[in-house]
């Protein structure tokens, strides 16, 4: 059996794809697990994080990261929200009174980087809604993945459509728990696990790189120490 982590970790390696570069920024754990994870299939992908504790590339911290992006140099990018709405604006400010660190460069990056993933473990009306309360970036995503389904973005359209659904949820659930509307074909299909082969690594290799830099994460998931 694998954890909800691997299955979204399998999902974001398949969605980086055939990227050469791709950066993940703070508190990104499943996305930087996906990528290594990917990264120990593809040896010749370069993974950047931004809250690479040890060896980190980016000597002058954000700054190096944005230059990269604007010379066109990172494929690959993931941003995150308090809210993400229908049209695929995020909102990193403020929502339901509460505030939160602010945007922090996500609209440059949003509409630089060609392929950003929207990602979202939370799957809520409060987190999914109609309209984001403030706008912290706006742009043509190249996913949506949350915590129960994998949406892909329709440029023209600009609405979601909703690819598959992980196990353990339904079509009809996605519906009740997403505050705006998207589109479906008549059968959606289920998520695919992570494979055995994945799993292993997800859970050798791949875990000791993430302890590293995320040890709560590694240590929650995997049982695994930053020492180990």
């Amino acid at each position: 059996m694998y954890k909800k982590e691997e299955l979204l970790a399998g999902v974001i390696a398949r969605l980086i794809g055939e990227a050469r570069h791709v950066a993940i920024g703070a508190a990104s754990p499943i996305p930087a697990s996906g990528a290594f994870l990917l990264k120990s299939e593809k040896p010749s992908l370069r993974v950047s994080l931004h809250q690479r504790r040890r060896a980190n590339p980016f000597t002058e911290g954000s700054r190096e990261l944005f230059d990269l992006a604007g010379q066109g140099r990172i494929d690959v990018f993931f941003l995150g929200g308090a809210q993400i709405d229908g049209e695929a604006n995020i909102n990193l400010v403020r929502a339901e009174g509460r505030r939160f660190p602010g945007s922090f460069g996500s609209a440059f990056m949003y509409s630089v980087i060609p392929r950003t993933i929207l990602f979202r473990e939370e799957h809520s009306r409060r987190a999914l809604v109609p309209r984001v309360e403030f706008v912290s970036a706006r742009g043509d995503p190249a996913a949506l993945l949350t915590g129960k389904a994998l949406f892909s973005w329709q440029k023209e359209a600009r609405r979601f459509r909703l690819e598959s659904v992980h196990a353990g949820h339904t079509v009809e659930e996605i519906r009740a728990d997403t505050g705006f509307v998207f589109d479906s074909p008549a059968g959606v299909s289920t998520t695919p696990a992570p494979s055995a082969r994945e799993l292993a690594l997800l859970r050798g290799r791949v875990a000791k790189e993430i302890a590293a830099d995320f040890p709560e994460f590694a240590a929650r998931v995997w049982g695994l120490a930053a020492s180990a």
